[in-house]
């Protein structure tokens, strides 16, 4: 096995661009004598409705003048900020002026082990998945490596404001432990499992029906529940497990239903034409799961673009949520989320990046890119839309929405705040812009992670200068 690479150094200690925006990560002003008492100010950004069920435009509140109370890593309370300051005159005060402050970004379905072959050249989803994912996937034998490879994932992607995933693991159980550990130390909340595959795939990265199981049972007992984590049963896709193994991760989701199962499903044509080789008597790609116990509310399904009317249906019965990849989507060449009909059903869907087999990090531009495919389709979605997916949406699907997605008394100080005016390009649009949705707008369509002023996790600032 090849030596790792060294890890980049944290991001605290790396150098800074230049600025190139008004809003700047503020120093917090000690206005009293409580240090576990943080208000923040600026535009706050909560949802109210649903923007896919009702107005757009009015489905969220947003407060020009707001303020966000953290208190013991919680929200304590969401208003005007000039009345918040007055009622606790001994919270540390922390201006971010014009910058947005909303919930972090939840990404309900990432590959963490991908982080190192991330935007790996031209290959579909079998190719792709043996020329780059299975070698990549190997190293993770070494839990240092697994290590390293966990908090660099971690440290990437709260640098572009998202506070909670859902990832995949390998078949290593040090992939599981190392993920787990390392958002534990964060006090962040990680959904995750170790990815169960018994054939297609090389000798390394194969287990059994039984160890499959014994080791997923294993992880179960130690990490769900515990702080922040939830355990996600996780048998990567049909045709990398046998009807046993399948039918085992049925058995031990129906033995933990607390539990998350998480998976693919019809992502791509060829893809769906080699599950109905490999399961010759099932009614269509869902029906491998259905059958194994393996379909239910608190299943995740990725990707669901090519999917036929009895599979619609019976996903809308069980509940079961389908996280949205455009960025995967459109670079392994999958095709095109059917958005709009799928939400008018009654579906339950979140959004992700898909890292590795999504080109980015970043939930803004997964925000872009899902706008891009619904242009496509003839159905563009609305800032607010893109927004809650986003957030409130994936936090949903994950059943988490009680905890993450939304600014609300009582939920997790789990945050991002957003510089509408990160980039000369972004900040001569949003000085066009007749209202606030348009800022938005510009900064899903243009920005990166420097449009994210800070980050918080926890009630804690782990993106930006020291508090």
């Amino acid at each position: 096995m090849s030596t790792p690479t060294p890890p980049p150094p944290p991001l605290s200690a790396r150098p800074s661009a230049a600025p190139q925006s008004a809003v700047t990560a503020p120093k917090a002003q000690n206005t009293g004598t409580d240090p576990t008492s943080r208000l923040l100010l600026g535009r706050t950004l909560r949802f109210e409705h649903h923007p896919f069920h009702d107005a757009p435009e009015t489905a969220a509140q947003i407060n020009t003048a707001g303020g966000v109370l953290i208190q013991s890593g919680r929200i304590a309370a969401v208003g005007d900020g000039a009345a918040l300051r007055a009622a606790h005159p001994q919270a540390e005060l922390i201006d971010y002026g014009q910058g947005v402050i909303m919930a972090g970004f939840v990404d309900a379905h990432v590959h963490f082990p991908q982080t190192a072959m991330i935007a790996s050249w031209g290959k579909r989803l079998i190719d792709w998945l043996n020329t780059y994912t299975f070698p990549e996937e190997m190293r993770f034998a070494d839990p240092a490596y697994a290590n390293e490879i966990a908090a660099r994932y971690l440290d990437l992607t709260a640098a572009h404001g998202t506070t909670t995933v859902a990832s995949f693991c390998t078949s290593h159980p040090a992939s599981a432990e190392a993920l787990f550990a390392q958002a534990g130390a964060r006090g962040q909340a990680v959904v995750a499992g170790k990815t169960a595959m018994d054939r297609n795939a090389p000798e390394d990265l194969r287990d059994t029906p039984q160890r499959a199981y014994d080791e997923s049972k294993a992880l179960i007992g130690k990490w769900h529940g515990r702080g922040r984590a939830v355990y996600a049963i996780t048998p990567r896709f049909s045709p990398t497990s046998t009807p046993a193994q399948l039918e085992a991760m049925g058995a031990l989701w129906a033995e933990h239903p607390t539990c998350l199962m998480q998976t693919h499903l019809s992502e791509q044509l060829d893809e769906i034409a080699w599950v109905r080789e490999l399961y010759p008597s099932a009614r269509d790609y869902l029906d491998t799961y259905e059958t194994h116990g393996l379909l239910g509310a608190r299943g995740l399904y990725g990707h669901a673009i090519h999917l036929e009317p009895r599979e619609r249906a019976r996903l809308r019965e069980a509940g079961g949520a389908l996280v949205h990849c455009p960025t995967s989507n459109t670079f392994i060449g999958s095709g095109l989320f059917d958005m709009a009909g799928l939400m008018a059903e009654g579906q339950r869907i979140g959004l992700a990046t898909d890292t590795g087999g999504g080109s980015s990090f970043s939930m803004l531009r997964t925000m872009a890119a899902a706008y891009e495919i619904g242009q496509l389709r003839g159905t563009p979605l609305h800032a607010a839309q893109l927004m809650w997916l986003a957030t409130c949406g994936s936090a949903e699907v994950l059943h988490l929405g009680g905890e993450i997605g939304n600014l609300a008394a009582g939920m997790a100080a789990d945050l991002v705040v957003l510089d509408l005016a990160s980039t000369p390009a972004i900040a001569q649009r949003a000085a066009q812009a007749d209202e606030i949705w348009e800022e938005i707008f510009a900064t899903i369509m243009m920005g990166d992670d420097r449009a994210v002023t800070d980050t918080w996790i926890n009630g804690q600032r782990v993106n930006g200068n020291a508090v």
